[in-house]
Formats: C-alpha cells, sequence, structure tokens
C-alpha cells in the first residue's frame, strides 16, 4: 500500500517517539504504573473510539494472546477495554483534573465539532513498546488532525482546556493500547514484540464515531458520556 505525504509525517513523529524511548527521554505525558491497574482510583476525562468486533478479535487473537503466554502477569487490556484514543481533555490524576462543570463544557464542544467531521481510516503498522505499556500504533488520514485541532481551538474557547503535554501539536496518529507494565518486561518478551510487530498485516480501519469518556487508565469501571458519529 502506497503512503502519503500525510503518513510519512506521521511515521517521523513515530519513528522519533521511538527514538526518544530507547533514549529514555519521553518529554510528553505518560500513565505511570500501578500495582493493580483494575483498582486504579485516578481517573481521566478523554475521548475515544471504541474498535469494532473484528478488529478487536483481530488483536486479541494475533497481538495479546501470542503474548499472554509469554507473560501472563501484565495487564492484558479486555475486549470492553481496547480503544483508540481520539483526543485527551483532562489526564488521569486521583482526585480527578476536572468537575461536573467541565465535563458539561466538554459534552457541548463535542456535542458541536464531532458530527461536523468526517470518518477516517486508520493503516495499523506497528507495535511500540513505551517504558510503561505497549500499543498498536497506526498512520491516518489526515481529518484525524483536523478533529484534534478543532477539538483542542474549542475546549480551550471553553475554558476546559488539554492539560495533557504531547509529542508533536501538528501530526496526530491512532494508539490503541494493549498491555500495561508493570516493571522491566523480560526480554523473550521484547523479542516477541519485535517479532510481531515486524510481521503485522491489517487492513485499513474506518473511525466513525467518538466517544466522551471518564474511567481509569484501564477503563475498568468506565463511564460513556456521550457518543457521537462521524458523517
Amino acid at each position: 500500500m502506497s503512503v502519503t505525504n500525510h503518513q510519512s509525517k506521521q511515521r517521523e513523529v513515530i519513528d522519533h517517539i521511538a527514538l526518544q524511548v530507547s533514549n529514555n527521554s519521553l518529554n510528553f505525558s505518560t500513565v505511570s504504573p500501578v500495582e493493580d491497574y483494575a483498582k486504579d482510583p485516578r481517573i481521566c476525562l478523554t475521548s475515544v473510539h471504541f474498535p469494532h468486533k473484528n478488529l478487536i478479535d483481530k488483536v486479541q487473537r494475533e497481538i495479546i494472546e501470542p503474548l499472554r503466554k509469554i507473560e501472563p502477569s501484565l495487564y492484558y487490556y479486555p475486549n470492553d477495554g481496547l480503544h483508540m484514543t481520539i483526543k485527551n481533555v483532562r489526564v488521569i490524576n486521583n482526585p480527578p483534573h476536572f468537575n461536573e462543570d467541565d465535563v458539561r463544557k466538554a459534552i457541548e464542544v463535542f456535542s458541536k465539532v464531532i458530527p461536523q467531521h468526517k470518518k477516517f481510516n486508520v493503516y495499523f503498522y506497528r507495535l511500540l513498546l513505551f517504558p510503561n505499556n505497549l500499543a498498536l500504533i497506526g498512520t491516518t488520514d489526515e481529518e484525524l488532525d483536523h478533529i484534534v485541532l478543532d477539538l483542542d481551538k474549542q475546549l480551550k474557547a471553553n475554558d476546559v482546556p488539554d492539560d495533557k503535554a504531547y509529542a508533536n501539536s501538528q501530526y496526530f496518529f491512532s494508539n490503541m493500547t494493549l498491555a500495561r507494565l508493570i516493571g522491566i518486561p523480560s526480554t523473550v518478551f521484547t523479542q516477541k514484540v519485535e517479532e510481531l510487530s515486524e510481521s503485522l498485516r491489517f487492513e485499513s480501519y474506518q473511525v466513525d464515531s467518538v466517544s466522551l469518556i471518564t474511567g481509569n487508565a484501564v477503563f475498568r469501571d468506565k463511564k460513556i458520556i456521550g457518543s457521537w458519529e462521524l458523517k
């Protein structure tokens, strides 16, 4: 499949992040590890897309299950926890960085912005092992950038600015967290991640909806505040 100029720019950003990971020099917001992710009391306000069943099944079968056999003690996302982040509003914290008024304003922004934007495709092509999590990474159509920047502008205008630090403020990409780590993974695990990453074969996936939610990092006890269709 040919790669567009926009996707090439996204890949440059992703490669730069991978370099930061290898050099242990991350300059953006991450979720620090805890002993029990399911009971983590830290809560975020964010927007995501919940993938369709065919993508969930493929991720579980071809990536998560082979890794679980090697490192069963890690926290692997169940089907109802898997998600593709669209736009953060308030980063994870205890106590939360938001109140009911912030949620109300965010609902107004998303209700206005999301229906104005088009569906877009994601092109998953690699795995990336961060210090505290494993993610499936994909480039996207340009529409994701338009959605993120439009939301960012409107959230600021409504006094609920995004408080997350990003690796890049111009090109955004798709990130689906598959597992949360505690400590340093084994060499066998990291080698398997590299092997799976090199052999990934995913069809393009269309994102057709966005949901605003609150929940912890692994989406246990998540609350879906609202969902909107892309046109």
